[in-house]
Formats: C-alpha cells, structure tokens, sequence
C-alpha cells in the first residue's frame, strides 16, 4: 500500500513537470541558484526554442498550466488571486481568471451520493431530480430538483473522493513550496509554504457544505428587509456536510452585460448597488460575502430602474474585529481627505506596522505611492489598486500580513472591476465617501454610545451583583501581592548583607594566606644564605603568625 501511494505521487510529480515544461515554467525553476549553472545547457536545447505558448506572459503560463494540472491546483490558483501582497500584480491579476473547467461526474452516482447523505431514496426526497448537472466545479456540480410541494430546488453534491485527491495533491503543492522556499530567490519573500497551508484551510472549510449553509442563512438574515441584496433560502431538512439544498434562483448572470442592458436595466444605479451593498455587509453587519465574482452574482431586473442582485455560493465569507473595522473606516476617510499623516499615524496606533516605525519616513512613502494615482481623473482611479500599492508600500516598514485585510482587498477588486464593467463612468470615491462618513459620524454619536451601553447591559447587570466580591478579592490579591514583595525586598536586603560579609572574610582570608605563604618562601630561601640564617627565620615566623591571627580573627559566619 505505501509502495503504492509512493509511486501515484512520483507518477504525479512527472506528469507535473511535463506540463511545466510545456508551458515554459522551467524558466522559474532556473532562477533558482542551485540550478543556475545548467541554463546554458536548458537555452543550447531545441525543444527549448520550438516550445508553444513563447509568445505568453509567465502569468498566463501558469494560469493555463494550472488549469491543465486539474481542479486542487486551479483552486490554489484561485486562492493565490487573493494574495497580491505575497505574489507579484501581474500573476495575481492571471490567477483570479481561473475558472473551474471539471467534466462532470455522473448524474447517476451524483443521486446516490445524496441518497447516502440524507438517509432516504431520491424519489422520496424529490419530486424530480435532473441527472444533468446545471453547472461543474471543481470540487462540488449542482443538479436541479422540484420537491414535492412544487417548489423548485438546486442540489449542491460534493464530488465523490475528492477527499482523497486534494489531500494527495497538498502534499504535492507542500513539496513543491518547501523546495522554493529553499532554492527560489523570492521564497523567503512570498513564504510559498505560508501560502499553501492558508489554502489547505481554504480547501476544507469549503468542502463542509454545512458551514457554506451557515454563511448562506446568515446573510439571507442581514438582507432580509433589503431591496438590494438577495441570499437564497437554505432547505436545512436536505443539507449535510456534503449534500446541500437550496432555493433556485432565477436571473441574469451579471456577466452578462448586453443582456441587462437590453432588459434596460440602470446600469449606473446597479454599479452603485454593488459598492453600497459591499460597504454595508463590512461595516453595518460586520460579516461579508468574499468571492463575489461574476460567477456568483444573478441580478433580479424585474424592475429595471431599481435592479437587485443576487448572490449565491457562499463558501468564503469574511468578517473584521471592532478595532480593524473602525481603523479601516478611519484609513478610507483619511485616503478621501489626502490626509496621509493620518493613514501612517493608524496604521502605527492599530498594530499593522510595528510601533518603532517612523511615521514622518512612513508617511512620506504612502504620499510617494498615493499622490501620482490622485491626480488622475476620479473615475480612472482603482480604489482596489491603491491599497495594493500601499499594502506593497508597507512591506518596506515590516508590516505584517494581515489575512482579513487582504481578503477584504480581494472582495473590493471584484467589487470594483465588476462595477466599472457595468458603467465605466464609476465613481467608487464619490459613491463610498458619504458612505464612510455617515458610518463614521454614527460611531462618535449619542445614539451609538446609548446602543453600546443597552448591548452591554445584560453583562453589566450579571456583573453588579459579583462586584463587592470582585473589589475584596482585588484588595485581598493586592495586600498578598504586597506582602509578597515586601518578603522578597527582606531576602534580597539578607542575600546582599550575606554576600558582602562573604566578599569581606574572602578578602580577609586572602590576605592572611599571602603572608603565610610569603613567610614560607623567606623562610625557604633563608635555608641557602648563611649570613642572615638567624634573622630572617624570626622574619617568616613573624609574617606567618601575623598570617594566621588574621585568619583567625576574621569575621565567621
């Protein structure tokens, strides 16, 4: 068996290296000082000149062969599309292009794997089930069903083994980072190993469709009362880690841009729709939809002037602690205003840069960064864009990487990419800056500080009654406390007497041994001069005895 799963992965490990050869990415691998010496050999080779895909870019060579490599490494391409600040822009703008291309497994065995999960026949759970799937990912193909009350379902089924072949490839993918952290000059920059354990996570969480479910009657909840945002409804009574049910939707893929327009939907209002609906799922509800590309998001246009969108596949999500979303609040007011003392001084005070940085030094790197982009026009500026500049600004000031910052980055270039492609004319400063400034207006008000205290009520008042206890056993803590350090201050003052009286009779002993062995030497030496053979022997004994009263007398412990 282990021989076995020894040889899958080296038959994996070549299949590998042909498509990297393919498409070229041996030219990564001979960046790598320890194969530098063999690149003349690798440019003197034929097949090195009549190789396909010359004329791509190296983000495009890895994007397609990631695709070819199968579904674990297109998803790994994808979870690296949400990490511009640890790849290069160019590779990173490649990876977010990756789309699941997975043949689909067969509607046959897609029935019994939802039979198995839910306990019951299909028939019995379904009214109809179409064996044909609506869509193939990578890791999960949905079907379309009509339950028994007539009302219309999809089917979320995740594929069968794929457990098995995501782990075989991690290992693969860890293999493969640990080598170029060893030997790529940028590892130790990019931290490819970091990387693939972040996508391991990535990976697993998604294959729990219960948790996917979660995220789904979450939002449904916070948009409830909405006209902009619809979450489809979860059927919880047909849902299990690996089996989910959901309302279908129906309505134009928003990708599709000449459709809309041609159901004379409003295309500037649906731009500025998906800016407000972003800015309020991270700081209204603290909880937001982070894989809003084209592929998940419907627009309802029954009514043209006022679309709604529809979000669906609610596998990433992303939510931000009280202290990031109030400092983030504040950086984007500060970016609106220019105020870049402002934007260094927050991200010292939050903890994203360390507290010896200089401010005066960061702030004039953020200006440098920031300046050139705000004198373009408005509507040519990329909010998105900016803060990844900055992020790669602050690398230089050992800022640390803060992973929901960045998956908050990624779902704003979505955001913002997908607006402009619906009305090129957005303006993402001027449709978030009253956003952000009535957000941050309501935080410093009466009636937000009245919501905190009601909030907190219910803790403050099972907290009243244990205070009188809470103050004694304080007061009770600090005498020990005291008492304890008193003790110590006495044992410290008895060591130091201790080790100045040993230091003193050290000396004493020190100097009484001296005479005693100086006494000795004269008296020695006086065995070999007979003209003061009577004098000095009377000399030592003096030295000697004097030696030896002062050994005597010396102070004892």
């Amino acid at each position: 068996m282990r021989l076995t799963k020894k040889l899958q992965r080296i038959l994996r490990y070549i299949e590998i290296i042909i498509i990297a050869l393919q498409y070229g990415l041996d030219e990564i691998i001979l960046q790598t000082h320890i194969f530098k010496p063999l690149r003349f050999i690798i440019f003197l080779s034929p097949w090195y000149w009549s190789r396909q895909n010359r004329n791509l870019t190296q983000g495009e060579r890895i994007r397609k062969a990631l695709e070819e490599l199968g579904p674990i490494f297109v998803k790994f391409g994808q979870s690296l599309s949400t990490r511009p600040d640890l790849i290069p822009p160019d590779i990173a703008k490649e990876m977010s292009k990756l789309q699941d291309q997975v043949p689909p497994f067969p509607g046959s065995e897609a029935a019994a794997i939802v039979e198995q999960a839910l306990g019951e026949n299909i028939e019995y759970t379904y009214q109809e089930f179409d064996k044909i799937p609506l869509a193939s990912a990578s890791v999960a193909q949905v079907h379309a069903a009509t339950k028994h009350d007539g009302s219309q379902v999809i089917v979320k089924i995740i594929r069968p083994n794929i457990e098995k072949a995501i782990r075989k490839d991690i290992d693969v993918l860890y293999s493969i980072a640990s080598m170029a952290a060893k030997y790529w000059r940028h590892g130790k920059r990019l931290r490819p190993v970091e990387v693939v354990a972040e996508f391991e996570k990535y990976i697993w969480d998604e294959l729990d469709l219960l948790r996917e479910a979660a995220n789904a009657s979450h939002l449904r909840r916070n948009f409830a009362e909405s006209d902009d945002l619809y979450i489809p409804e979860v059927d919880w009574q047909h849902t299990r880690r690996n089996v989910m049910t959901m309302e279908r939707i129906h309505g134009i893929p928003i990708k599709e841009v000449e459709t809309l327009k041609a159901n004379g939907v409003n295309m500037k209002r649906l731009a500025e729709k998906g800016v407000e609906i972003f800015f309020t799922q991270v700081f209204q509800h603290n909880f937001f939809h982070a894989d809003m590309h084209p592929g998940n998001i419907f627009i309802d246009a029954t009514d043209p002037n006022d679309p709604k969108y529809i979000g669906v596949d609610m596998g990433i999500t992303g939510s931000l602690s009280p202290n990031d979303k109030k400092y983030l609040a504040e950086n984007f007011h500060a970016f609106f205003n220019r105020d870049y003392q402002k934007v260094a001084e927050l991200h010292v005070r939050s903890g994203w840069v360390p507290v010896d940085t200089r401010v005066d030094e960061f702030e004039s790197a953020i200006r440098s960064t920031c300046e050139p982009i705000f004198e373009k026009p408005l509507k040519e500026i990329s909010f998105g864009a900016l803060l990844m500049n900055l992020f790669h600004a602050a690398q230089r000031f050992n800022m640390e990487v803060q992973p929901q910052l960045v998956l908050l980055q990624k779902t704003l270039l979505n955001i913002e990419g997908l607006g402009r492609s619906l009305y090129p004319d957005l303006d993402l400063w001027q449709t978030a800056k009253p956003f952000m400034e009535e957000w941050i207006t309501q935080q410093s008000s009466m009636d937000n500080f009245a919501k905190s205290i009601k909030e907190q009520m219910p803790q403050m008042l099972e907290i009243i009654p244990e205070l009188p206890q809470m103050v004694l056993d304080h007061i009770r803590h600090n005498k020990e406390q005291n008492q304890l350090i008193q003790q110590l201050n006495q044992k410290l003052q008895r060591l130091q007497k201790e080790i100045e009286h040993n230091r003193s009779r050290t000396a004493t002993l020190i100097y009484g041994a001296t005479l005693i062995i100086t006494g000795a030497i004269v008296a020695n030496a006086s065995m070999f001069s007979s003209s003061v053979l009577q004098d000095i022997p009377t000399f030592s004994w003096l030295l000697g005895g004097a030696g030896l009263a002062i050994i005597w007398f010396s102070p004892r412990e």
